[in-house]
């Protein structure tokens, strides 16, 4: 890493109740969109895809992190 800290990508995990899907989005990441019903598997699909997304988008580095964010409101009755 030549001493130079690994950039820091920030991964949002947002539940759609009426799809009843997790989907994956970040600002950071351009492109990134992804969806499953497990968040495990889509969390899993997002570590795949996003070293792809950043090259195609010119971002070449050899080591990064990801931070995921994960949000998820329901609507309960009485």
């Amino acid at each position: 890493m030549n001493g130079e800290m690994a950039k820091e990508y920030t991964v949002n995990l947002t539940w759609d109740a009426e799809a009843a899907v997790w989907i994956a989005t970040s600002a950071d990441i351009p492109g990134l969109v992804l969806e499953s019903g497990s968040l495990d598997a889509l969390t899993e699909r997002v570590r795949f895809a996003a070293p792809e997304l950043l090259a195609l988008n010119g971002i070449t580095q050899e080591t990064f992190s990801m931070c995921f964010r994960s949000e998820r409101h329901e609507q309960i009755c009485l």
